[in-house]
């Protein structure tokens, strides 16, 4: 055990002889030993001194120890008293644990029996100790978390206003699922925060999941859990993401591109809010609120039988629409100015300015990637900004072309749309696969998964 983490003990008797031999024995043992023989003396410790255990005597000369034993549990809560004394009896025991003493040992006692009690209520200090701490992790990215959701929701056009206003009507009725739409990085994952950190629900868990990112195999296992034993690799109980987000969210982000055969399973645990692990047969109760996202048409999904339409109807109890950014241009200049702010004091360069001329130019751009292309664009331009006015130079727009936003269909297919501006980003870039997915604002991973599921394949002859 680290010095710092010696548990502290306070020996309060009016026997000096006691107190002694009692510290002596304390610090060859690996502890921490404190002695006090006045109350007076015991409680100015306790005021200057971190103290975790409390050895105190039931009878002090003018003051019943149980009555000190009333006022360290009233203003040291975290003290844990174990009471000892050479006149106990059951009444004197009795009182002394209903007044929250953690043990009681008879004097005289030996060594042996002081340590188990030691030992039994060190376990028990450590325990608090783990239950505060994370009590205060919690408290502080809860508070954390309320302080900055409205403050970062940045936009000042009326079509993201909406958006924001119908995110707290959501928010409102805890048990509604909801649907958000939108293209990728138009900040659909941020709304599904200011939904449940605005709502009732906030105080437990938000568990946010890639329905794409997960291996078909391991699917249900994610979602409902397993026992142990019920497949090659299950060594231990776990909970699905069901049972973790119990009286919580969970976020499904991708949603359309979960596999067809899991969609009745999710429609059913969503339905009766009751889920089985793999490998078991009890039923498990769970309270949750699910707020999923896609960029796709989930109706064209249905039509084409990838999507289960009783499950979009479920999905689908309130829906929100995120416009992309190039039909709000008011929100460019905001964002910009926040995403600067933001990467200025986290690369220590402060002071920038920006020009008109950057603004101009940003205004006339399609962004494709939206808001977060908007963002990646503004945190390459900080780094590599030379001086302290951030220009178009800065932004490399002149690499990055606009991409022509794809011809509208009379069907309007996202997934003719997503092909062809992957194919437009591949041709603009030189079929550089980096270069195109920055273009697009995603991850050169999310790209090459796009790439291989829509059949777009790169010649050598073009690398």
């Amino acid at each position: 055990m680290k010095i710092q983490d010696k548990i502290k003990i306070l020996i309060l008797d009016d026997e000096k002889q006691f107190t002694e031999e009692l510290s002596g024995f304390f610090n060859d043992s690996d502890y921490e030993s404190i002695e006090a023989n006045t109350p007076a003396a015991g409680m100015k410790i306790m005021e200057s001194e971190r103290i975790d255990i409390l050895i105190l005597d039931v009878r002090l000369p003018g003051v019943n120890g149980l009555d000190i034993l009333k006022e360290v549990n009233a203003r040291f809560p975290n003290i844990e008293v174990i009471i000892v004394s050479a006149h106990g009896d059951m009444d004197t025991v009795i009182k002394a644990m209903r007044l929250g003493a953690f043990d009681y040992l008879r004097k005289p006692f030996r060594y042996l029996d002081i340590r188990i009690a030691i030992e039994r209520t060190q376990k028990f200090v450590q325990l608090k100790k783990q239950l505060r701490q994370t009590e205060e992790r919690a408290s502080l990215i809860t508070k954390s978390l309320g302080e900055k959701i409205d403050r970062h929701f940045i936009g000042v056009s009326p079509q993201i206003i909406e958006v924001f206003e119908q995110a707290v009507t959501a928010a409102n009725y805890p048990d509604v699922n909801v649907l958000i739409t939108g293209e990728s990085g138009t900040g659909k994952e941020n709304i599904a925060r200011i939904i449940h950190f605005s709502s009732s629900r906030k105080d437990h868990v938000f568990c946010a999941v890639n329905s794409s990112a997960i291996t078909e195999t391991l699917l249900e296992s994610e979602f409902f859990g397993h026992k142990k034993g019920s497949f090659t690799g299950a060594i231990t109980d776990k909970m699905g993401f069901f049972e973790v987000c119990n009286n919580g969210t969970l976020f499904l982000d991708e949603i359309a591109d979960m596999p067809f055969a899991l969609q009745a399973k999710i429609l059913r645990a969503t339905e009766e809010k009751v889920i089985t692990r793999v490998g078991d047969t009890g039923v498990i109760k769970t309270d949750f609120r699910i707020v999923s996202a896609t960029n796709h048409d989930l109706l064209n999904r249905v039509e084409n039988r990838q999507f289960r339409l009783d499950l979009l109807h479920r999905l689908n109890t309130l829906h929100i629409h995120i416009p992309p950014l190039r039909e709000r241009k008011e929100d460019i200049q905001p964002l910009l100015v926040h995403f600067v702010d933001l990467y200025a004091i986290k690369y220590n360069k402060p002071n920038f300015k920006l020009s008109g001329e950057l603004l101009n130019a940003l205004s006339r751009y399609e962004f494709p990637g939206n808001v977060r292309e908007l963002r990646n664009m503004t945190e390459r331009a900080v780094i590599l900004c030379k001086g302290n006015l951030l220009g178009t130079a800065d932004f490399m727009l002149q690499s990055c072309h606009p991409l022509p936003i794809a011809e509208r269909t009379e069907t309007l297919c996202l997934k003719k749309n997503e092909i062809n501006l992957i194919q437009q980003a591949l041709k603009y870039s030189k079929y550089n696969i980096q270069e195109a997915a920055d273009a697009l604002g995603i991850h050169r991973d999310a790209l090459s998964r796009k790439m291989k599921k829509y059949d777009i394949l790169i010649s050598k002859s073009e690398e």
